[in-house]
C-alpha cells in the first residue's frame, strides 16, 4: 500500500474507574506503531462522579497510518466493513470504526466496543461518495 487515503487517524479509548490505566493504554498500543507515540490523557467525570480517563492519539505521518491499516487487515470481517462503508463514512468525509478493547489488550484485532478509530478521508472534491470510494479501494487492497 503506497498511498494512505487519510489526513490523520485518531484512536481513543475510555478508561473507567474500574479499569487499569496501563491496561487500557496497552490495548491502544496494539494499534500504535511504537512506544514513541505519546497518549493524550484527559480526565473527565461520569454521571455519578466516578473518574473517566480518556486516552487518545492522533497519527498524522503516513508510516504511522499504514501501521494502523496493516493491523486492520487482521479483521476477520473486513468484507463486512467494506459493505457498511456508506454508514461508516459521514458527510464530512470521516471514517469511523469501533474495535474491541479487550481483544486489543490481548494483541488481537476485532470489531467491538471500547476503542474508536476515526480517520479523516482524503477526497477531492470533499464529498461523501468520493470518500467512500477511496476507503473502499484502500480496504479492498488490504483484504
Amino acid at each position: 500500500m503506497s498511498s494512505v487515503p487519510f489526513h490523520y487517524v485518531d484512536l481513543r479509548a475510555f478508561c473507567y474507574a474500574t479499569e487499569s490505566d496501563k491496561r487500557v493504554a496497552d490495548a491502544l498500543g496494539t494499534f500504535l506503531p511504537g512506544d514513541d507515540i505519546e497518549l493524550e490523557r484527559t480526565e473527565s467525570e461520569g454521571f455519578h462522579g466516578d473518574r473517566i480517563l480518556v486516552l487518545s492519539a492522533r497519527l498524522e505521518r503516513a508510516d504511522e497510518m499504514r501501521y494502523v491499516l496493516s493491523r486492520l487487515t487482521e479483521l476477520d470481517d473486513i468484507d463486512d466493513v467494506i459493505t457498511e462503508l456508506d454508514d461508516r463514512v459521514d458527510d464530512d468525509c470521516t471514517f469511523f470504526l469501533t474495535l474491541d478493547k479487550q481483544a486489543a489488550f490481548r494483541g488481537e484485532v476485532r470489531r467491538g466496543d471500547g476503542i474508536t478509530l476515526r480517520a479523516k478521508v482524503e477526497a477531492y472534491p470533499a464529498e461523501k461518495a468520493r470518500a467512500v470510494a477511496n476507503v473502499r479501494e484502500m480496504l479492498t487492497e488490504l483484504s
